[in-house]
């Protein structure tokens, strides 16, 4: 398993909910190799994709169906508490899967919006999906089809060599954060904006992402006051200045103008599909700053 250097951000104590997880991921598929063949050989795929809403859009890039696979060894069953998940970064995920979902419908409801909990994914190598097949050339994604956050750990790694993010828990858990930004945009009517607009500084496609940039942010600002209902404790440690610019780093790595300067040389805004480093930033810290969804209207600006 993949080990996890970094502040300790969760309580040890906290119980976690590995039922909120589906793993698929097969054994004897070896690390090293997927990085290097799917994330790292797919570089143009990513700026296609990083962080998108499905392969869908990749047509015929994404190969052909992949066969199921066993589970791993153990796997996220394993991942019972926030001891765990400061150790492994599959329980990482799990952890903050389970602190999303116990902030959303809360959050949400005082809105009047319902919350149906999604379904969230690991796998290694390629899944099929209710948007198409995928493989781990598509970085982490959301699909609105079936309302699935999918998530290949091997990009975690990637985001840090390939894109030099911080390796810091918040870093990872802004990727997880803002997919299920995501799912909150496709309750409130926001995800098709993207697919409308697909692209440029201005665009539909941008200004989604950034929004749900923002609603990670959000998720920041109040995850660490969350206690469970049975334990009285919270999930996560209160955020530190570290945590916070561990998760800016993040939203920075994965700017398109970092990303299309790294593969190519030069910056092309018109082909822009997620926002600038600088905007990212902005969208996160905005969310987290405020604490107020209102404040996440990226289609309410001239220019996000």
């Amino acid at each position: 398993m993949t080990s996890i250097v970094g502040s300790m951000s969760f309580n040890d104590d906290a119980p976690l909910d590995p039922s909120q997880v589906e793993d698929r991921r097969g054994g004897g598929m070896g690390r090293g190799t997927m990085i290097g063949g799917g994330i790292g050989g797919g570089i143009i795929v990513l700026l296609l994709t990083l962080f998108g809403f499905g392969p869908q859009i990749l047509g015929g890039l994404t190969g052909p169906a992949p066969q199921a696979t066993a589970p791993a060894s153990g796997g996220t069953q394993e991942c019972r508490t926030g001891a765990d998940a400061d150790k492994r970064l599959d329980c990482r995920i799990t952890g903050t899967v389970n602190s999303l979902n116990a902030f959303w419908p809360a959050y949400l409801k005082d809105y009047g919006v319902n919350y149906p909990r999604p379904r969230t994914v690991l796998f290694s190598q390629a899944a099929n999906t209710g948007c198409g097949p995928a493989t781990t050339q598509v970085g982490p994604f959301y699909c609105p089809a079936d309302s699935t956050a999918y998530f290949d750990p091997g990009f975690f790694q990637a985001l840090v060599d390939r894109f030099g993010s911080s390796g810091g828990p918040l870093a990872q858990e802004y990727v997880v954060a803002h997919e299920f930004g995501h799912h909150v945009q496709h309750l409130l009517g926001y995800l098709d904006r993207a697919q409308q607009d697909p692209q440029g500084p201005q665009s539909g496609s941008v200004r989604t992402e950034l929004q749900a940039d923002c609603y990670a942010g959000l998720w920041v600002k109040y995850a660490s006051s969350q206690k469970d209902p049975q334990t009285g404790k919270a999930l996560l440690d209160p955020i530190t200045q570290k945590d916070l610019t561990d998760a800016l780093s993040a939203a920075s790595a994965v700017g398109d103008d970092r990303i299309q300067k790294a593969a190519t040389g030069r910056v092309s805004p018109e082909s822009w599909t997620h926002g600038s480093s600088a905007q990212r930033q902005k969208w996160f810290y905005q969310g987290y700053s405020t604490g107020d969804i209102n404040q996440c209207d990226t289609f309410g600006v001239p220019q996000p």
